[in-house]
């Protein structure tokens, strides 16, 4: 069973910043590498939403409330996808998952199990 492990969230004041990580030990880079993979937020208000997502070949995707502020990007030598997080507001307080996802022709799903996920607050 893939394993994702995600790390980097913390407390922090609005307007700074956070790098978050996701790792898929275990994973054979030859898979890793072939799978587009994404961010996802969820928070006491909403249900899992995704936040950001990035192809298999690198082509990159953000819903429009962090556009401009948050990056995702991928290492697929460290099987790790990342996701550079600018400018925080208190809404953008959650835990953060990361997922393999695949697009069936009506928008990404994410497929596989999910890791514990990363703790993001943001104080104002």
């Amino acid at each position: 069973q893939v394993q994702l492990v995600e790390s980097g969230g913390g407390l922090v004041q609005a307007g700074e910043s956070l790098r978050l990580s996701c790792a898929a030990p275990g994973t054979p880079g030859s898979i890793f590498s072939r799978n587009d993979m994404a961010w996802y937020r969820q928070s006491p208000e909403k249900s899992r939403e995704l936040i950001a997502t990035i192809s298999s070949d690198g082509i990159k995707n953000s819903t429009d409330s962090v556009k401009g502020r948050f990056t995702i990007s991928r290492d697929n030598a460290k099987n790790a996808i990342y996701l550079q997080m600018n400018n925080l507001k208190s809404e953008d307080a959650g835990v953060y998952y990361c997922a393999f996802v695949r697009d069936y022709g009506l928008g990404y799903v994410p497929i596989g199990s999910w890791g514990q996920g990363t703790q993001v607050s943001v104080s104002s």
